[in-house]
């Protein structure tokens, strides 16, 4: 009994050994950083939600029940999940005009709720008032929209809910929206189309892909309520506007990048370089991301190098996909080189080749241009230590989970070796 007594203490200890052990994973995770934050320089993110409530929601094809009905079945569920610093504003568009005319219907918008501090049950009764009318007049009112949302610093944000073509051409949507992002007033637009339509999908995508914004295909209304709140969160995140650059064909004409984020363009078969300087003692870390804005082919991928001057390669990091995303990403990472310490440099040219291996679907060869847009991420940080680099080993910080399974291993051994004992030794006692 005294025996048994004494292995079961001896069991506990070890237990509590091991407890001790594993105690540096509170100790990791408190050092990690806050990620939370605020949109840049305090400046509060403004979305408008631009619904179409044109005669064709009327249309009961969403789960059983009108478009209109999911639209405002949605909008309910996303106004009341709406981030307190988001300042939200909502404008119709064919909401009013019975008649016929079409010059009269196609200038039928309105702001049904100001954007600014979010009154949830006002919004909601302003949404419940709404019956599918007149017109889709999309140009006039993106226009509007885009006036709504002038002033301050933060970023801003069109979502576009419809299920139809703009009928109030020649006001073109697509150039109306050309026209928004050249104006360089951070406004992206996002659409949202409710039926399968080929022409409306292409209009509606060409908006979109104008501005750097994405065009989503919703046949469910639990599929409308996440997307719509899903673009109404991603406003309230901290935002880092990429730096416009256009890459060379060429390293030794290549852009000089530092640390940050930028944005270009790359077309079909092409190749974008670009260089970046990195000191002695640092190390380089990039990363690229390919969006397909338009209808491409499956099967692809996207390619990042980084070479010497001399066009040596050094690493590659590259990925690929099969028409199951409409954004595909790698990255790299480039320790510092050993040099000798009389060497003259003090800095090494890096040379960043990206390229990717989309191609136009068919019927689309006309819409090479602009190319497809690309996010390039440059960092250069401290080069760890070659002693404390454990990541080289494949460990991390797994070092003390290998410590751990070690000493379990002795412990147990021995504690099993002692009962192993102690069982013959009463067994030739008995």
């Amino acid at each position: 009994m005294i025996t048994r007594k004494r292995f079961a203490v001896g069991l506990c200890a070890l237990f509590a050994a091991l407890s001790t052990g594993l105690a540096p994973t509170v100790a990791y995770a408190a050092d990690d950083p806050d990620d939370s934050g605020t949109a840049e320089g305090g400046a509060k993110p403004k979305v408008e939600l631009v619904l179409d409530v044109s005669g064709s929601m009327r249309a009961r094809d969403i789960d059983g029940k009108s478009r209109m009905a999911a639209a405002k079945q949605a909008f309910d569920e996303v106004l009341d999940a709406t981030p307190k610093d988001v300042e939200l504003g909502i404008r119709t568009l064919g909401a009013n005009y019975r008649g016929d005319d079409r010059r009269t219907g196609c200038k039928d918008t309105e702001q049904l709720y100001p954007v600014g501090p979010l009154d949830r049950r006002d919004a909601k009764t302003a949404v419940a008032t709404l019956s599918p009318t007149g017109f889709t007049p999309i140009g006039p009112a993106l226009l509007k929209a885009a006036d709504d949302l002038e002033g301050g610093e933060g970023s801003r944000r069109i979502v576009l809910i419809s299920d139809g073509e703009d009928t109030c051409q020649p006001l073109d949507p697509c150039e109306v929206a050309r026209t928004i992002a050249a104006k360089g007033i951070n406004l992206t637009i996002d659409t949202l189309g409710l039926v399968p339509n080929t022409r409306m999908r292409a209009q509606l995508s060409c908006i979109a892909e104008a501005t750097g914004g994405t065009y989503t295909s919703v046949r469910h209304t639990d599929e409308l309520t996440d997307r719509v709140g899903q673009l109404v969160d991603r406003a309230a995140d901290p935002v880092v506007n990429p730096v416009a650059v256009t890459g060379a064909d060429r390293c030794s004409a290549a852009p000089e990048l530092k640390p940050g984020l930028y944005s270009d363009r790359a077309g079909f078969g092409e190749h974008r370089w670009y260089r970046v300087d990195v000191a002695r003692g640092k190390e380089l870390r990039a990363s690229v991301s390919v969006g397909a804005d338009r209808a491409v082919n499956n099967d692809y991928g996207v390619l990042l190098r980084a070479v010497t001057e001399h066009d040596r390669e050094i690493v590659r990091g590259s990925e690929a996909g099969d028409g199951r995303t409409d954004v595909i990403s790698t990255g790299l990472r480039h320790p510092e080189p050993e040099r000798d310490d009389d060497a003259a440099d003090d800095e090494e040219t890096v040379c960043l080749q990206v390229s990717h291996s989309y191609s136009p679907a068919a019927g689309a060869a006309a819409k090479g241009k602009p190319g497809l847009p690309v996010e390039l991420a440059v960092d250069v940080v401290d080069a760890p230590d070659g002693s404390s680099d454990v990541a080289a080993f494949g460990l991390g910080r797994g070092w003390w989970l290998l410590g751990a399974l070690v000493l379990t291993g002795f412990v147990g051994g021995v504690l099993w070796g002692w009962l192993a004992r102690w069982r013959v030794a009463v067994w030739r006692t008995n």
